[in-house]
């Protein structure tokens, strides 16, 4: 999609964050911060039909979104890069290595699931899709909030609690539902969990309720190699709701496998 709206910031070798539903790409904002500073390069893209990226069909699968992001990375003259992403955004970095594993020097898979929908799940997705359509974000968004963070978050986090809401809450209708049921379809990745090659950091929040720590483990022990961190006093959010530990733990991943760490080599 070439009209992709996105934030690149910092120098260094590149990684790219992709967001989850429904959200967009200020989800990243303290891990951009964080990372720009310490001499990383953050790109963030807002998927098609979040933030101000315009929706775009009915329907956007998982592949549509990987393809979309392969074209943002050619107008940026980036080759390869680490791909990163949470919940949705972690499905989409699974199918971006499948198509472009060449592309992808490591992975970071936060809150994320590499299981296909059951078909009960399937038709909840399709039904919310049209629930969005007719009524809008915002009481999907009151409902929503309890269960993308945890107690603790909704306590005592209130800077965290309002930034998730006004992300859902401004988030186009049309381009939440065409991804929920692009969704519905998307493949089962288990298969290609040993396949992957690349390092790769597992993110998962201890209390998520959308994707249990369960679901973690089950892509530790399929990713060869993989590093496992749970977060601890977060949900589904652990970016935002434990940003200091989040970013340690992928600050910490990076720097070990950067291109330059794996060379052997110095700066300068």
């Amino acid at each position: 999609m070439r009209n992709t709206a996105y934030e690149d910031r910092g120098t260094g070798a590149p990684l790219l964050l992709v967001h989850g539903h429904p959200f967009n790409r200020t989800m990243w904002h303290p891990q951009t911060e964080h990372l720009a500073a310490a001499g990383h390069r953050v790109i963030v893209p807002d998927l098609r039909g979040y933030g101000d990226t315009p929706p775009a069909g009915e329907h956007t699968t998982l592949d549509v979104f990987a393809h979309d992001l392969a074209a943002l990375l050619d107008r940026l003259g980036v080759a390869r890069c680490a791909v990163g992403g949470l919940s949705m955004g972690a499905q989409i970095a699974l199918e971006f290595y499948r198509l472009f594993p060449e592309r992808v020097t490591a992975l970071v898979l936060a809150a994320g699931s590499p299981r296909a929908d059951s078909a009960p799940a399937r038709q909840v997705r399709r039904t919310t899709a049209e629930r969005l359509l007719r009524e809008g974000m915002t009481a999907y968004a009151d409902e929503t909030l309890p269960k993308m963070v945890c107690r603790d978050t909704l306590q005592t986090r209130p800077d965290v609690n309002r930034h998730v809401l006004a992300m859902m809450d401004t988030t186009d209708p049309a381009g939440a539902a065409a991804a929920l049921r692009g969704r519905a379809e998307r493949p089962d990745y288990l298969p290609l969990l040993p396949r992957i090659t690349v390092p790769t950091l597992i993110v998962v929040g201890r209390h998520d309720e959308f994707t249990p720590v369960a679901e973690a483990e089950l892509m530790h022990r399929h990713i060869p190699g993989s590093r496992l961190e749970i977060i601890e006093s977060a949900g589904h959010l652990p970016n935002l709701e434990q940003e200091s530990a989040f970013n340690a733990a992928l600050a910490g991943f990076l720097t070990e496998h950067s291109p330059l760490a794996r060379s052997g080599g110095s700066p300068g």
